[in-house]
């Protein structure tokens, strides 16, 4: 799952009663593909529960009465739905920023016409290795690396722009310069990386997870890139990259400003539940794809009701609520910790970040 996004309208992180900025629907949960990390743990289905036609048009519908957010029609693997493009011609319609988050080997010619023809603005595609080897191994499936790059061959052709995705673990750790090397290489317009979350199969690679330091590390070296490379740069599932985004500004006496760090200096690390918002294959509505909390259910509750009122939402809202060194951590607001992470380690969702080695003075 990657979140293809650039400059969207939409509420300021923070403010409890802002409107989505993003909004990631599963929009089902098939796929071809078997990916050593998987939230979802996705397989070939069919799996039951899904939102016909009808359900996922009103659910467009209902997106659209909170704002303008981008929305990102994730999987599974999208392509398989066969009314995907009927839905993002519909969302394009109603004026939603519509992307799409496909692994890249069903994309042909054709339908990468019908995905521009739809209004999908931008596509990520996942690279988790810099070779056929690397990145096969973790996606479960021979020709998953040949088939990731012909899909962004595609899509290039038919002018959509597309982000590449990395998902961090000790196996790739070291290869991460060379994907950033491969991006550019490609065309792509920017690259995203992710910090595993152990959810779903994640959680059976949990000996694949970085250390805290090793966090630290990279982080900082992402933060030296923003100089170095011509794509947009983010990292999602981090959210300790703000605070650092912020120590080394001030280390380097810059102020964090719109006009010197981009979207990086208006958003915050952990957007769930605050900016963001997960929608399941079945309608239900969580903080994010890895924090398992069902929220509302837009077959049973309008969304806006859903995005508005969750006790869960509401919660997450009031940075105040965060406890442990989060709590008492002067960048709760701008960082606030993997919410997932916490919930994963302890099951409590408020609870510290466990990956996370900054002391806040508070707690020295």
């Amino acid at each position: 799952m990657g979140h293809p996004h650039s400059k969207g309208k939409g509420g300021h992180p923070g403010k409890s009663d802002g409107a989505p900025r993003l909004v990631a629907w599963e929009i089902t949960r098939n796929c071809n593909l078997s990916c050593v990390h998987c939230r979802a743990a996705a397989t070939m289905g069919p799996y039951t529960g899904e939102l016909d036609t009808d359900a996922a048009l009103n659910l467009v519908d209902e997106i659209a009465q909170v704002g303008s957010p981008i929305v990102i029609l994730t999987g599974g693997e999208p392509l398989l739905r066969p009314d995907i493009f009927e839905i993002a011609s519909y969302g394009t319609k109603k004026g939603l920023r519509m992307v799409m988050a496909p692994n890249g080997t069903l994309i042909t010619e054709e339908n990468a016409k019908r995905m521009a023809e739809s209004g999908i603005q931008r596509i990520s595609i996942s690279l988790d290795g810099a070779t056929k080897e690397r990145h096969d191994a973790f996606r479960g499936i021979e020709g998953a690396f040949e088939g990731a790059l012909k899909g962004m061959e595609q899509a290039r052709a038919a002018g959509i722009e597309f982000q590449i995705n990395t998902t961090i673990t000790q196996a790739n750790l070291e290869e991460i310069p060379k994907i950033q090397d491969l991006a550019v290489e490609l065309g792509a317009v920017a690259h995203h990386i992710f910090l595993l979350v152990p959810t779903g199969r994640g959680k059976y690679i949990l000996d694949q997870e970085i250390d805290a330091h090793q966090y630290e590390e990279t982080l900082n070296w992402f933060y030296d890139q923003r100089e170095e490379t011509p794509l947009q740069l983010k990292a999602t599932c981090a959210p300790h990259y703000y605070r650092i985004l912020r120590q080394r500004a001030k280390a380097e006496n810059k102020s964090v400003t719109f006009e010197t760090h981009g979207l990086d200096a208006v958003t915050r690390g952990c957007l769930g539940g605050t900016g963001f918002c997960f929608i399941s294959h079945r309608g239900v509505v969580q903080p994010c794809g890895f924090l398992d909390l069902n929220c509302g259910d837009v077959t049973q509750t309008p969304f806006p009701e859903i995005w508005r009122n969750s006790e869960v939402f509401c919660a997450l809202r009031n940075y105040d609520n965060l406890k442990g060194k989060c709590g008492a951590c002067e960048y709760r607001k701008v960082c606030g910790g993997c919410r997932a992470r916490a919930y994963e380690a302890t099951g409590d969702y408020l609870a510290e970040e466990p990956l996370c080695s900054y002391q806040p003075p508070a707690c020295r």
